[in-house]
């Protein structure tokens, strides 16, 4: 059976001596000091250790079922749900009006990897729940928030969101699901939607659908798409459930991996939503939705990396294979641990600089839109939109890649499904894809963001590196070490950037043809960053005297690894992106 222990030393040290949120200037974060974060995170450790993580194998064997219309979710996700539910731990990052707890955003996503880790499928029901409650509190009208965002915020009733459909997937402009205008201000919905997660289960008492619809007069493509939230059951005047509206689950979907989480088939048979926003503005409503699950998605993918690597760790310290060819290094036994040899120390360390690396990414991520939201600072904004399509795509590419090693630690072992390693691998597979399939996070990346606000946040980008790199320099070993394997990625990042420049207008396949690998290069470009940070951190606390080297010089080691192994992946990207279209547009399609 795997196991997890949450990361909390490792969290801290990302929040305080990296980030220093207890002594940023926003709101509310002088608060934070190392005790105050230290006992939530504790907390979150317990409540994932104790009650999460022991369902997550028995969610995925069980899965969901479906019986006479209501998905049935597995043993004990009751009663987890019940224990996040009594936590107030969906509400730790929302406002205090409608009963949160109004903390930043950096912790809900601090929790929000533990709970991941622990149980990814269980938490898609709260995550797809806060997203729906984001997108209330920017377009919702004041009566919505006051009728749905109590009852959401407390997971009394749970949220879901509503794009896809069978004959269109990321094309939203060929949805069909139709809204008909009624006299009383509502509509009639009437379409069917797919992969719905959490659409319908047996956690909550209502469940609140965000659904994306075409009322009449929008035009074709997506300009006449509007957004409709259609709960399941209607809610009465004084905030009492009412008849169950005509919205039904007509099928779960058979998964490759997070069985526990119900993906249902939606069918709205005339039921009664109402507008969120403007009309024909759906799309603006449901991006700022998905922006937010796009950054949440870029967790799930290193958080499910972590739990492997924990537990491809303890394998490989456990497991004896082979001897050292240095000499026995377990003289007494007939074999010496699978740790012993430099090719396993490889995996792991892909593992763990990774992980660790990306860990940074996100919550400074989520410090980037505490600082737009609480200080509307427009140039944190920018910069989080610039790099929410590389944390969704990057994070969850290298995060599966990083389950498959930790799976291939356990050779023939990690392919059995007792020892639970492909569990992992599968869970971690859905986050390429949905949200955004990691292709389009990519072309978004190239096609819009690189060119928003004529190029401001990729230079901003730029001149971050380039002054962290000046005011560090005279460190002579963060120089060599960290400064200068970044400083070099960092070229490689411009000359892409300036390829695309060149060569975009007049031959766009050259560009779309480099997306992927612009994406990927910039990914490894900011875990460049954050290891350049973390190592300032770890060294200017032994040149203090801490009295916790270890940490700070394991930290520093894996670092080092980071940029001498990984980082280098850059040039290898430029190369690829500077080949243009050419070779991968020279066969015609009935070539293949």
């Amino acid at each position: 059976m795997p196991v997890y222990t949450a990361p909390v030393s490792d969290l801290q040290f990302i929040l305080h001596d990296v980030l220093g949120i207890a002594a940023s200037d926003l709101p509310g974060h002088d608060e934070l000091d190392r005790d105050f974060t230290g006992a939530i995170l504790e907390e979150a450790a317990k409540l994932a250790s104790e009650k999460l993580a022991p369902l997550n194998a028995t969610g995925d064997a069980q899965g969901c079922r479906l019986e006479n219309g209501v998905v049935i979710t597995p043993d004990g996700f009751k009663e987890a749900f019940e224990a996040i539910k009594e936590g107030g731990w969906n509400g730790l990052d929302l406002p205090e009006e409608y009963g949160g707890q109004n903390l930043p955003i950096a912790m809900g996503s601090a929790v929000g990897e533990i709970f991941v880790a622990a149980n990814m499928a269980l938490n898609m029901y709260q995550g797809l729940t806060h997203g729906a409650i984001n997108a209330l509190l920017a377009h919702g009208s004041e009566q919505q928030k006051a009728v749905y965002l109590p009852k959401m915020v407390s997971m009394e009733w749970t949220g879901t969101m509503n794009l896809t459909e069978p004959h269109c997937g990321t094309d939203l402009g060929m949805i069909r699901t139709k809204a008909e205008p009624q006299d009383d201000g509502s509509y009639r919905i009437t379409g069917q939607k797919i992969f719905i997660s959490a659409g319908e289960h047996d956690l909550a008492e209502n469940i609140i659908h965000l659904v994306l619809a075409k009322a009449p007069g929008g035009g074709e493509g997506t300009k006449g798409i509007s957004l409709f939230v259609v709960p399941k059951f209607l809610v009465n005047e004084d905030g009492s459930l009412g008849v169950r509206n005509p919205v039904s689950c007509g099928k779960i979907e058979e998964k490759m991996g997070i069985h526990a989480n119900s993906t249902c088939v939606m069918n709205y048979d005339g039921a009664t939503g109402w507008l969120v926003g403007d009309l024909h503005k759906g799309m603006r409503a449901m991006f700022t939705m998905m922006n937010e699950a796009r950054l949440g998605v870029g967790v799930q993918g290193y958080a499910q990396a972590e739990a492997a690597y924990q537990n491809s760790l303890a394998y490989a310290k456990d497991r004896l294979q082979g001897r050292a060819v240095t000499g026995k290094a377990n003289p007494e036994g007939p074999a010496d641990p699978l740790i012993v040899h430099p090719d396993i120390r490889r995996a792991l360390m892909d593992q763990k600089s990774f992980v660790e690396g990306a860990r940074a990414l996100a919550l400074w991520g989520a410090h980037l839109i505490d600082r737009s939201h609480r200080a509307q600072d427009a140039d944190a904004e920018g910069m989080i939109s610039l790099l929410t399509p590389v944390m969704k795509g990057f994070l969850t590419d290298r995060g599966f890649d990083m389950t498959v090693q930790a799976q291939q630690v356990f050779g023939g072992h990690g392919y059995i499904e007792e020892w639970g390693m492909s569990q992992y691998v599968r869970d971690a597979r859905i986050a390429m894809i949905y949200e955004g399939a990691n292709g389009i996070q990519a072309l978004d990346l190239v096609g819009r963001k690189l060119a928003q606000d004529g190029g401001k946040h990729v230079m901003a980008f730029f001149e971050m590196v380039k002054t962290f790199i000046k005011e560090n320099e005279g460190d002579a070993e963060l120089k060599r070490d960290f400064l200068d394997p970044l400083k070099a990625a960092s070229k490689d990042l411009q000359g892409a950037a300036m390829f695309f420049m060149q060569n975009g207008m007049k031959k766009p396949d050259a560009a779309l043809a480099g997306a992927t690998d612009f994406m990927h290069l910039f990914g490894h470009v900011c875990l460049g960053l954050m290891w350049a940070r973390m190592a300032k951190a770890s060294t200017d606390a032994l040149k203090a005297g801490t009295d916790n080297a270890t940490f700070h010089q394991t930290k520093l080691a894996t670092g080092r690894y980071y940029m001498a192994r990984q980082l280098p992946a850059t040039a290898l990207h430029l190369r690829r992106i500077e080949s243009g279209a050419e070779p991968v547009m020279a066969l015609e399609a009935a070539a293949f």
